[in-house]
């Protein structure tokens, strides 16, 4: 099993360590995933995703080799700008969720899923054109860094004085910054809902960064159990629980990611991706299936668990598309149970990005 760079600083800080994509990752520290979860909505945490894959793609003709195994556009793309978008196979299906973010005309920077890496470099080398390079970047490690003080503790931190600070810095763009010598990507984004930002770090600095950002008050130490809940809560799908090769962009609610020239691909999808609130009391997590009033077998939940803002069980799934409507009421299968639920936007918690 693979260690990050960061490996021995979650050990020191307690982390409870298991298994996770290959990597052995804290799922949470001693304070626990909920109080974890709480400090990311109120103040910042910090936050190893440095098993995500990393890589440049460059050449000439990149972006069109990029708007042929995406659904994307990138012609207009300015420069720094980040955007969400998958990888899609012959048939439509999602070979994962990854943001690209365009360096030059000739030059991207992709993030892509830790349990994806392998599939994912294959899947574009497959289709790789003389012209254009891919180079995965297993030098480097990322932490995110999510919540409302987060912009504050990071300008103190790398400290860019005449510069200016991030204040200035959109959403979704990258910005390149220098710490200790060596060069960061700096990307305002995040998969929690809240302001923050994921850094692109040599992985001989990332843990100097690491223990630099922690020094702060306003900063805690996050575990994958608490990132979990936090994108949870936002509606952002995880990819193999609510993202999979078999489901297209449209059916996923991610039809805004599709350029309009290929919207038509995915016209009419016969199931839709919901939010599922549980009426009653249990806890409903992924595999739970999900039944029409009348009793027929209607879709699944992918995604379940209790949300530490709202104080409820909530949940995301797939349903056929006549029963997709907010407020359509559902029964779901809980240890032979049915108990009463309904549809309704898988948004469960209104974003505070920048921009939000």
């Amino acid at each position: 099993m693979r260690k990050t760079e960061l490996y021995d600083e979650h050990v020191d800080l307690g982390g409870k360590m298991i298994e996770f994509a290959g990597y052995q990752m804290p799922i949470q520290y001693p304070e626990g995933i909920m109080k974890e979860h709480n400090w990311v909505r109120e103040s910042a945490g910090l936050f190893d995703v440095s098993h995500m894959g990393q890589a440049i793609l460059e050449g000439a003709n990149a972006i069109e080799f990029l708007e042929e195994i995406t659904p994307s556009s990138f012609s207009g793309t300015p420069n720094k700008k980040s955007k969400y978008t998958v990888f899609l196979n012959e048939n439509g299906g999602i070979v994962d969720d990854l943001i690209v973010t365009k360096l030059a005309d000739d030059k991207f920077f992709l993030v892509y899923n830790a349990g994806c890496k392998q599939k994912d470099e294959t899947f574009v080398r497959k289709k790789l054109a003389e012209s254009l390079t891919f180079r995965p970047l297993m030098d480097r490690a990322l932490i995110a860094l999510q919540g409302a003080a987060s912009e504050i503790v990071l300008d103190k931190v790398l400290n860019l004085g005449e510069k200016g600070g991030f204040g200035s810095q959109e959403y979704m763009t990258l910005q390149e910054v220098q710490f200790e010598g060596g060069d960061l990507f700096v990307s305002r984004l995040g998969y929690t809902g809240e302001d923050g930002f994921e850094i692109s770090i040599d992985g001989g600095s990332a843990a100097k960064l690491w223990k630099a950002i922690l020094a702060h008050e306003e900063v805690k130490p996050i575990g994958l159990g608490a990132r979990d809940s936090l994108r949870l809560e936002m509606g952002y799908p995880l990819y193999g629980h609510d993202l999979d090769d078999e489901t297209n962009p449209m059916e996923a609610g991610l039809g805004w990611v599709v350029a309009k020239a290929n919207k038509i691909k995915y016209e009419n999808p016969k199931r839709r991706r919901v939010g599922v609130e549980l009426i009653g009391k249990g806890i409903i997590r992924e595999r739970v299936k999900i039944f029409a009033i009348d009793g027929s077998e209607i879709g699944v939940i992918t995604s379940g668990g209790f949300s530490p803002t709202l104080q409820k069980t909530i949940a995301q799934g797939y349903v056929r598309t006549e029963f997709s409507a907010l407020g359509t009421k559902v029964n779901v299968e809980l240890r032979g149970k049915l108990l009463e639920a309904k549809i309704c936007s898988y948004a469960f918690v209104k974003p505070r990005t920048k921009q939000g």
